[in-house]
């Protein structure tokens, strides 16, 4: 973009080329499938994960041609989270997009959910959204211009059962979210979420464990939805893709559900 108020220059659609890109949450799912897809519309990532299987993706990203690094990382910590923004401006110059999409769930009611697990979830899901945006605000405000893509979840928008801190979780992205896209427009920088229904990732396939279902009936009683079945990571990477791209150059604030109609109900 060119600055507040002017329209982003017209051909830049859905690339990436010349951007830099922080993704957290990048060792699977659709963080996995984020980086990949970015990486290929011509981003350098800056791949992010507590997980050290994230090296696996930047190593695969640079075997392909493409630019990446990764960070092991605890997000939840300010210190790790400074240490993220800093070595990317350092090693690139610069930070264009971030994508905060490391997250956690816990199957379980409110009496169910110990206080551990509750405030885990809400500094995992919530509060590392909070940290590692703060440090990316000042260097994309300074060139006044940048993209942040948050994960929430079509159950931070319609709860569902035994997930209570997880919806309590999501919901507080999405109006996190757009309470940002306020505070910076001025800045130059949009900020938008994605709010996606179910997705066979290894985090779903968690939920059957945490309430003893077998994968393959859980799978099933998931795509219960319009569309017949569960989403894939690819899907919903284009769909962040789209959000961090100047074909979204109007679109802030914005919680785009990524479902297939789920949210409409049985």
């Amino acid at each position: 973009m060119n600055g507040v108020g002017e329209p982003a220059p017209a051909g830049g659609g859905r690339d990436l080329d010349g951007k830099v890109a922080i993704v957290t949450g990048a060792a699977s799912g659709i963080g996995r499938a984020t980086s990949e897809l970015f990486a290929r519309h011509g981003a350098t990532v800056c791949a992010v994960d507590i997980d050290v299987a994230g090296q696996a993706v930047a190593d695969a990203i640079v075997a392909a041609g493409g630019q990446a690094i990764f960070f092991e990382a605890d997000l939840t910590r300010s210190i790790d989270c400074e240490a993220i923004v800093a070595a990317t401006v350092e090693t690139f110059g610069a930070v264009d997009v971030l994508c905060n999409n490391a997250g956690m769930i816990r199957r379980a009611t409110i009496l169910e959910t110990s206080e551990a697990d509750w405030d885990r979830i809400m500094a995992v899901n919530v509060k590392s959204i909070y940290l590692l945006s703060r440090e990316a605000i000042p260097p994309m405000a300074a060139r006044k211009a940048g993209a942040i893509v948050n994960t929430a979840s079509g159950w931070g928008l319609k709860a569902g059962p035994r997930a209570a801190a997880y919806c309590a979780s999501k919901g507080a992205v999405v109006q996190l979210t757009r309470a940002m896209a306020i505070d910076h427009a001025a800045d130059g920088i949009r900020v938008n979420c994605i709010c996606p229904g179910d997705v066979d990732t290894p985090m779903l396939r968690q939920e059957a464990a945490e309430l003893g279902l077998q994968e393959v009936s859980f799978l099933r009683q998931a795509s219960d939805r319009p569309l017949g079945r569960v989403g894939t990571p690819a899907e919903v990477a284009e769909a962040v893709l789209y959000l961090a791209s100047d074909a979204a150059s109007y679109v802030t604030g914005a919680a785009l559900v990524i479902d297939g109609g789920g949210q409409l109900g049985p």
